[in-house]
């Protein structure tokens, strides 16, 4: 008896969890977008953490520690390349997130002077 009633629930798709599943995909791709803007976001990341690592290069301040830091950049670039190719990224996807963050960062600056002018009038 115990075994026919959870035959027919595998077959109506309602064990484990199975009554979540959609039968269009349109649920889904939600959560893998949201997830793949983060692998993005986490990529952009350290495209500035390897810049700001490349600056310090060019710096005499860090002559001393350069070998740490080419170090440092061959290790980071290694790890970039790596999360391209396992996340699939393409480089128009780096760039409509980057282009969308600095109209954010644009539209933060111009709050910003007008919160500054508003202080000074």
């Amino acid at each position: 008896m115990r075994s026919e009633k959870s035959k027919e629930l595998k077959e109506e798709g309602h064990h484990r969890g199975g009554h979540h599943r959609r039968r269009d995909s349109s649920h889904q791709r939600g959560a893998k977008t949201f997830r793949r803007g983060r692998a993005i976001a986490f990529l952009e990341m350290m495209n500035l953490k390897r810049a700001t690592i490349k600056q310090q290069l060019e710096q005499p301040e860090f002559q001393s520690i350069q070998p740490i830091l080419v170090g440092e950049l061959k290790a980071i670039d290694m790890v970039i390349n790596e999360f391209i190719q396992l996340f699939e990224i393409h480089e128009s996807e780096m760039m409509a997130s980057s282009d969308s963050q600095e109209d954010d960062e644009k539209s933060l600056n111009y709050d910003e002077e007008g919160n500054n002018l508003n202080a000074n009038n």
